[in-house]
C-alpha cells in the first residue's frame, strides 16, 4: 500500500469511528505529518534519556576500541590505564549534565526557551560519548609507541 492507500484507509477508519459517536469525521492530517502531542516537553527527561543512551554507546565503543588496543600492543598496562581514565572521565561529566537538568522545576523543564541549551548540551554529550574513547585510546597508543 502506498501513501495514498494509507491516507484513504486512515480517513475511512476515522469516519467509521466518529460516525459511531455521532460526530463529524476528524480532519485528516497530511500523510507526512506527525500527530500533535499535547504533553509539554520535559527537558529533564529528554536529557536523562540521552545520557543513558550515550553511556551505552560510550561503553560499547570503549570496549571495542580498548580491546583493539589490547590486541595490538601485547603485554602492556597502558590499555588498562586507558580504561580507568575513560571511566573516570565520562561518569563525572554525565553526572554534571544530569544534575544541571534535574535542578529545573516542572515549569522550567517545559519551557521552550531551553531548546537551544538542550541542543548544545546534547551535542557536547554525544561528542564526549563518541569521541572520548578514540581520543584517549589514541593518546595512550601514541605514548606506548614513543616509550
Amino acid at each position: 500500500m502506498g501513501d495514498i492507500g494509507v491516507t484513504m484507509m486512515a480517513k475511512a477508519w476515522s469516519s467509521f469511528i466518529h460516525a459511531d459517536r455521532g460526530t463529524d469525521a476528524a480532519p485528516a492530517r497530511p500523510a507526512n505529518s506527525r500527530p500533535v502531542d499535547s504533553r509539554p516537553v520535559d527537558w529533564r527527561r529528554r536529557m536523562s534519556n540521552h545520557i543513558a543512551y550515550a553511556l551505552l554507546v560510550y561503553t560499547v565503543l570503549q570496549i571495542f576500541v580498548t580491546m583493539g588496543a589490547l590486541k595490538s600492543e601485547g603485554p602492556s598496562l597502558l590499555p588498562y590505564i586507558a580504561l580507568i581514565v575513560l571511566v573516570v572521565a565520562i561518569i563525572p561529566s554525565c553526572r554534571g549534565y544530569e544534575r544541571r537538568w534535574n535542578r529545573l522545576s516542572d515549569e522550567e523543564a517545559a519551557h521552550p526557551a531551553l531548546a537551544s541549551h538542550f541542543r548544545h548540551d546534547r551535542m557536547m554529550l554525544w561528542a564526549l560519548a563518541v569521541g572520548l574513547p578514540f581520543v584517549i585510546s589514541g593518546a595512550f597508543l601514541l605514548l606506548a609507541r614513543i616509550a
